[in-house]
């Protein structure tokens, strides 16, 4: 049996879930392939993997704050209306909870936004954060293969 290392290439059934629940479930979809070291993974992750051999199946508890980090207020900002209309559908309505899409600066990717208010002027306060920043999380994982 193989034993997960750094550099492994895993074939994986994943649950990843935070205190309002599942964020991402592959169990009951195509298992998940992935490259430890790729950023696939958070560092807090991968290193509860090191070790694991192929086959395991087990539910590993990060304290708050480990899995994404701690929340960053510095991460909150306002985004004008008019830039927002340059970068997507100048009709788009947006609600507090609404998570938008923006483009990486290179134009090669993109990172996502959760709104928290909406300004009179049409501005929009985003929460650039990652969703579970600051929070605990519960990864629960099923190793199918190690390579």
């Amino acid at each position: 049996m193989s034993t997960v290392q750094p550099g492994s290439f895993l074939t994986l059934h994943y649950r990843l879930a935070g205190p309002q629940g599942d964020i991402i479930n592959t169990f009951n979809e195509k298992p998940a392939t992935l490259s430890l070291g790729s950023g696939e993974l958070t560092p807090g992750v991968e290193q509860r993997l090191m070790g694991l051999v192929e086959g395991t199946r087990t539910v590993i508890e990060l304290p708050a704050g480990e899995a994404f980090g701690d929340h960053n207020p510095d991460m909150q900002q306002w985004v004008a209306r008019k830039l927002l209309n340059e970068l997507g559908d100048p009709m788009e309505k947006y609600a507090a909870g609404d998570v938008v899409q923006f483009p990486t600066p290179d134009g090669m990717g993109t990172y996502a936004g959760t709104v928290l208010q909406v300004g009179d002027d049409g501005a929009v306060l985003f929460d650039f954060n990652h969703p579970l920043a600051g929070q605990p999380v519960t990864f629960e994982v099923q190793l199918i293969g190690v390579l």
